[in-house]
Order: C-alpha cells, then sequence, then structure tokens
C-alpha cells in the first residue's frame, strides 16, 4: 500500500471526472443549441479569463476603487443636514434609533446627544450639489460623478463590514471583487498584474484599523487571482530585484528548471494550483522589467504632477497612489484598489476629519481629470467610499469644538464615475438624522452588482461550487445592479 501514490490517483480521479462532467455537459447543450453563433456576437474575454465573460459589450474595461477603511462621516461630507442645528444636544428620538443594534462603545451611555456637522456646505454643479468645505476638490467634480446616499449593510463592527463590502461575506475565507474580475475576465496584459493594491499613508488618527490580506486575496479561487500589493518604499514589489550575485540570464534558467519541475508534479498530482505557481513565477520574471518603468513618475508632465498637488511626489501617499492608479489602468491593469486608512472618527473628528479629507479630495478630483483628458474614463469605472457610515450623535463628550461619531449601518455615502455611470446623478436619500433611508435603497451587494454589470459581468452568472454550493460575490438574496446610476 502506497498512501502518496493512492492520493495521486484520487486526485487526478476527481479532477478527471470534473472537467469530464463539464465537458459532456457542454457538448450536450452544444447540440440544442448554436452556442458557436452566440459567442461569436460577445466581446472575448482577456488573457485566461472564463470563455463565456463577459455576457455582455461592457462600458468600463477597468476599474479604480478607492477606499476609505474606517467609515467617513456621510453627514460631515455629504449628506447635508442643516437642520441638525435645532436639534445641537438633544437626544436623538427612539422613533428613529427604532432600537437599533449599538456598539459596546455607545451601547453603555446614558444619552445620544445630537451632534450636527461644525462643517460648512456649499452647492456646485448644476443641480446645486451641496458638498462640505472639507472637499472643495471634490465640489469642483461634482458634475462628473454620481453620488448614492443611501448604501447599507448589515455589519455593524470594522472586520466584519470591510470584508462583507470586499468579500460579499461577513465571514473570512471568500474571493475578493478583484479576485472575481481577474478570475473571470482575466488580464489585459501580459507584462503587468491583473490585479494591484496599494495601501497609502495617512495624515489623520495615528491609530487605524488593521487591513488584512483577505480583503484582497483570492479565497478559494486560484492563488494567482489575489491581488499584488505595491510596496510603499524598497522594492516596488517584494523580492522584485534579483538577490545580489544572481542575474537575470541565472534567473532565467533556473526558472526554466523550476518550471519542468512544476509541470512534472501537475502532470502526477493534476492540483491546478501547480499552473497558478507556475504563472506567477513567469509574471514575476517580466515585472522585473516593466514594474520599474510603471513606478517612474519622471515621466510625468510637471502639469499632471502639479494637479495631483505637493505630495504627489512623495512615495506612499494617497496623491502618489492615485497617479500610480492611472498609469496601471493606462498600462491595461484590469482592477486597481487604494486603501486609504484612518478614517475611523470615534472622537475628535474636528482635527482627525480635515486631515483625512484633505489627503484624499485633491488627488481624487485629479484623478477623474486626469482619466477625462486622457480619453479614459468613459471606459474607466472609479468608486469611492468605505465600508458604513457614522452615527448623527456623539459618542462621548459633545462641544460645539469637538465631537465623534460611531458606526452606523443603516445609511452611508459612496461615488462612482466613469465606465458606464451617469455623471452629475445623486441617488437615494435619508431621514433629517442621516440615520435611516427613506428613498432608493441600495445594499452593498447591490453595488458591487453595480460594479459587475460596468464590466459585463451579471452577478447571478459568475459563480464557482465551494462547499456545496453555487457560491456568488452578491450572495443568494436577490441583488440588482442600481440602473438609476448606469447609462
Amino acid at each position: 500500500m502506497d498512501p502518496r501514490n493512492d492520493y495521486i490517483q484520487a486526485i487526478t480521479r476527481r479532477h478527471f471526472f470534473q472537467k469530464g462532467a463539464l465537458g459532456l455537459g457542454a457538448a450536450a447543450l452544444a447540440s440544442m443549441t448554436d452556442l458557436p453563433a452566440q459567442a461569436a456576437k460577445l466581446p472575448s474575454s482577456g488573457i485566461g479569463g472564463l470563455p463565456n465573460l463577459p455576457h455582455f459589450a461592457p462600458k468600463a474595461k477597468r476599474a479604480i476603487y478607492l477606499f476609505m477603511a474606517g467609515a467617513p462621516c456621510q453627514m460631515d461630507l455629504f449628506d447635508y443636514k442643516p437642520q441638525m442645528n435645532e436639534w445641537y444636544d438633544k437626544d436623538l428620538p427612539e422613533s428613529v434609533r427604532q432600537g437599533q443594534r449599538l456598539t459596546t462603545m455607545t451601547s453603555g451611555q446614558k444619552r445620544f446627544p445630537i451632534a450636527p456637522s461644525k462643517f460648512k456646505f456649499s452647492p456646485y454643479g448644476e443641480n446645486g450639489t451641496m458638498i462640505s468645505e472639507l472637499l472643495p476638490y471634490h465640489g469642483k467634480m461634482v458634475d462628473d460623478i454620481a453620488i448614492v446616499k443611501s448604501l447599507h449593510t448589515e455589519a455593524i463592527n470594522h472586520d466584519p463590514a470591510i470584508t462583507y463590502i470586499c468579500t460579499g461575506n461577513q465571514l473570512p475565507g471568500r474571493p475578493s471583487l478583484g479576485s472575481w474580475l481577474s478570475y473571470g475576465l482575466g488580464s489585459m496584459n501580459e507584462n503587468l498584474p491583473t490585479f494591484v493594491v496599494m495601501t497609502p499613508n495617512w495624515s489623520g488618527r495615528q491609530q487605524a484599523q488593521a487591513l488584512y490580506n483577505r480583503l484582497w486575496g483570492a479565497g478559494f479561487l486560484p492563488s494567482k487571482h489575489s491581488a499584488v500589493t505595491l510596496r510603499k518604499s524598497g522594492d516596488p514589489i517584494l523580492f522584485l530585484s534579483n538577490p545580489e550575485g544572481i542575474d537575470s540570464s541565472l534567473r532565467r534558467r533556473m526558472l526554466d528548471s523550476v518550471s519542468k519541475i512544476n509541470q512534472e508534479t501537475y502532470r502526477l498530482s493534476g492540483d491546478p494550483e501547480t499552473q497558478s505557481r507556475i504563472s506567477q513565477y513567469e509574471m514575476a520574471f517580466r515585472m522585473q522589467s516593466s514594474v520599474p518603468e510603471l513606478v517612474d513618475l519622471k515621466q510625468e508632465s510637471q502639469a499632471t504632477l502639479d494637479m495631483y498637488g505637493p505630495e504627489v511626489t512623495k512615495p506612499g501617499t494617497f496623491a502618489a497612489s492615485c497617479l500610480l492608479a492611472r498609469r496601471m489602468v493606462e498600462r491595461d491593469v484590469r482592477f486597481v484598489q487604494i486603501f486609504h486608512r484612518g478614517w475611523d472618527q470615534h472622537g475628535n473628528v474636528a482635527r482627525d476629519l480635515p486631515a483625512q479629507a484633505k489627503d484624499v479630495d485633491q488627488a481624487a478630483w485629479a484623478l477623474i481629470q486626469d482619466l477625462k483628458m486622457r480619453g479614459m474614463l468613459d471606459d474607466t469605472l472609479v468608486v469611492w467610499g468605505g465600508e458604513f457610515g457614522r452615527t448623527i450623535y456623539s459618542q462621548g463628550g459633545l462641544s460645539k469644538e469637538n465631537y465623534g461619531r460611531d458606526h452606523h449601518p443603516r445609511c452611508f455615502t459612496v461615488w462612482m464615475a466613469g465606465g458606464g455611470v451617469k455623471p452629475g446623478v445623486v441617488h437615494g436619500e435619508t431621514d433629517d438624522f442621516s440615520y435611516n433611508i427613506v428613498k432608493d435603497p441600495v445594499h452593498i451587494a447591490d453595488l458591487n452588482a453595480t460594479i459587475l454589470h460596468c464590466l459585463g459581468i451579471d452577478h447571478r452568472k459568475l459563480s464557482i461550487p465551494f462547499q456545496g454550493l453555487d457560491v456568488r460575490l452578491t450572495g443568494v438574496e436577490e441583488r440588482h445592479p442600481v440602473k438609476e446610476l448606469l447609462l
């Protein structure tokens, strides 16, 4: 008895029956329908994507997600509530709260005093959209973006909430949005990753919620669909440079030898992860020449650098990350996600929020303008937002100079631009307290369905069998792309 040989035979049989069943099913279906004729009507998928994707002609070829980790205060930035000035220091009515679950940080409070925003708002754009003084550059681009004020989620704490919006489930282990796009649509280039993540520095609170690799991981998909993380210092990608004493020709010979060993391993075991490992080694080798050129901002004009602001030439800033994101999508990287931390203002909103907003305001505006000027915004989707919102009542003490805000999953604001999204739209409404949604609610799964739709994917049809279920990013409940946001 040879346990190793038994295992190899078992896994090989398993892969044979899986692939054989799919092949027989496809043959039977092809005999009943004219699949080649139907497939010819659809645009082709990228390198390594699924053969039936995209499901329809996409408006966006690529996407950039500006993720504000920690949850921005919607009523201090986008959700203008001037009537709250009359409610200063009055308790939030129970008729508004409606017995909502609270976090342990405020559940013990005896009072829930209303904290109106201390920041001024002004009308911008053709529709007079009200934007906070903390985001003057956003005010200049309200006619370019669609603002959604009615997003909501079930998660009330950071870790499950950010895992939920990034992977479609509050529990760890599911593929991230970028991994689903890599798996379904494949790559548009051979020399850069399909999915890239950056985690820039921030200027607000010194403490911030932790980020985990699972937020951009592949879960149970092949590991090649995980994001490649672009670093703030040293090698842009870990171990990109050859070790001392190793030149490119020697590394090439080493990879060729390793590839032969891996191919033999795959022949014996049939484990598809072996193929992922081979492709990742090859991509790493090609990135040795493509990545240094990508991160060299000296190629940019002074006018472009000035547009992004004075922080753009400092590695690891949000501004530098936004410019790198534009350079990546220009080189056909499919999906770029930037996680900007520090938005968790439980106290001292007056000090911390302005610093956070200043970090992202000009650079986000510059990214949109840069894409527009290059003719890329029409087929590049940009999304900005966090994992949930903040409470209108103050956590802890309250003064006219300062206040804090707790987590609030019932309503929060995101914005989208380009890639099939209607510009200049404000979607959804909240009540006078920015506490409950009164018009056009949008669940975070609806947001993900909308993102997939812009990229030519029917969210109901992108799934993979796992633990006896057909798992998809948007879950099993009925979800829909938000048609009012779409061109």
